[in-house]
């Protein structure tokens, strides 16, 4: 059975009620507001209260508005269990898309916008038009434009990753990446293996398909390879979600022992590893890739172009062995019909040109004087770091004083500083944390220090350290 906005918005507020965001008698937010901080309808917004109204929580009172009546159950968990167990994840990730004047994003999960602009998209719209009008107004083929994947595979062979360009498929990014490989492996129930603490909209996307989720311990130096083993013999999942490079939330490199001890695992036991490396144009290629130790035989590469130019293009893209490939641009087509091939186009027409190079040395260089500078800002307020890598665009630290980051974000907030909470990247987010992701480009503005001193003065001592 579907389930409308209206009813996942009432869930979703009987769920804070019940949770004791507010409390019995309390006032709720007006219509108008809860429209404009969700971005639903007033009519959608509407149902919602009436639903709530239906069920006893919430009662309207004339000229007033709406209140609450009693402390709220849960939501029962029925049909559509999947979208509700992630409609949590799709707040947050509306959260943390929105921008409004004056507010100091430290937990955004992208380079600063002034960074990007240095790619000029601006630039190549004539060249992108030039390189094939007529091909712009169709559909585009199920593996995306054929001359990026060429250049993919000179880019892949870099990092030492070699692929044909039939083992490429293109994607809206690497979220979509992920998606359609959920589709083509995970069915209801399944067990999959992710990060923990890992990349929170891929928690709501497997929660969505209906999977059971387990996380693997994430260490300094990459995965807990033991943890791994002994939930790879107990569960025998068919695949784990990984970043080895530039992990977020928490910034750490696999090294290449630990890479080489987690493809062991995965050729002995059948396990498919899903590597994930959005930010591959910020770190060496030298720098250890389990799809190099692998060569595509049980590992799946994902990559993007959203951290290197512009979220907006929206390119992605999967190198995996040839059936794979086959198998994920048919499903692609199923469900998209195409890619973007204006975009691809785009992005092929940017790595062509010879400023490309010189843009991504920029791009490295601006990351490594904000790491220093970043490490530098948190050195000084006594917090404790993670990962102390020498480029990296995530910070995981612990700030002075501070056990509850959710509770603290929420002070930070007032401020107009929006912070990430470390227990939305947790697999078990109900669990307090005194970890947050930083980005390096946004706590170099003194207004993060300046409010961290201000809310934690007279706090002293730190925790041990967690990684969960």
């Amino acid at each position: 059975m579907a389930i409308s906005l209206a009813q996942t918005l009432a869930d979703s507020i009987q769920r804070q009620i019940g949770e004791g965001a507010y409390k019995t008698g309390e006032k709720l937010p007006s219509l108008r507001e809860v429209a404009h901080k969700h971005e639903y309808s007033k009519n959608t917004v509407v149902a919602a209260f009436e639903t709530l109204v239906s069920r006893g929580v919430i009662e309207p009172r004339r000229g007033s508005g709406y209140y609450v009546r009693t402390a709220a159950a849960q939501p029962q968990e029925e049909d559509g269990a999947g979208l509700r167990n992630a409609m949590d994840i799709v707040w947050l990730m509306r959260e943390q898309l929105k921008t409004e004047p004056g507010t100091l994003s430290v937990g955004d999960g992208y380079p600063p916008v002034e960074w990007l602009a240095d790619s000029r998209l601006d630039k190549y719209y004539h060249k992108v038009v030039r390189t094939g009008l007529g091909a712009l107004f169709r559909y585009g083929s199920r593996f995306g434009y054929t001359p990026l994947r060429q250049h993919l595979v000179t880019k892949l062979a870099d990092i030492g990753i070699d692929v044909e360009a039939r083992q490429i498929v293109l994607m809206h990014g690497a979220n979509q990446a992920m998606d359609i490989i959920i589709r083509r492996f995970v069915t209801p129930g399944a067990v999959v293996l992710v990060d923990d603490p890992g990349y929170y909209p891929l928690f709501g996307k497997l929660k969505f398909a209906g999977a059971t989720i387990v996380g693997v311990p994430r260490l300094v130096d990459g995965p807990d390879v033991e943890a791994l083993e002994r939930l790879v013999e107990l569960h025998r999942p068919r695949l784990f979600f990984t970043q080895s490079v530039a992990h977020n939330p928490t910034g750490s490199d696999i090294t290449p022992a630990k890479a080489f001890r987690v493809m062991q695992i995965a050729q002995k036991s059948g396990l498919i590893v899903v590597e994930n490396d959005p930010l591959a144009d910020y770190k060496p290629v030298s720098a250890p890739r389990l799809a190099a130790l692998d060569q595509l035989e049980r590992t799946v590469y994902v990559g993007s172009f959203s951290k290197s130019f512009s979220a907006a293009l929206r390119v992605g893209f999967v190198a995996c062995s040839p059936d794979l490939a086959s198998d994920l641009a048919d499903i692609k087509a199923l469900t998209h019909v195409s890619s973007s091939e204006f975009c691809e186009r785009t992005v092929d027409v940017i790595l062509s040109e010879q400023h490309f190079e010189r843009y991504v040395a920029g791009l490295r260089q601006r990351l490594a004087e904000a790491t220093t500078s970043a490490l530098k800002v948190f050195d000084d307020l006594g917090a404790e770091v993670f990962a102390r890598r020498p480029e990296s665009l995530y910070l995981w630290a612990a700030l002075p004083g501070v056990d509850d980051t959710a509770a603290f974000a929420e002070r930070m907030l007032e401020r107009r500083i929006v912070m990430a909470p470390g227990k939305v990247f947790s697999v078990d987010s109900s669990v307090p944390s005194r970890w947050s992701r930083f980005n390096v480009g946004a706590v170099i503005d003194p207004r993060f220090a300046q409010a961290v001193r201000e809310l934690t003065a007279g706090k002293r001592g730190r925790q041990g350290t967690s990684a969960a």
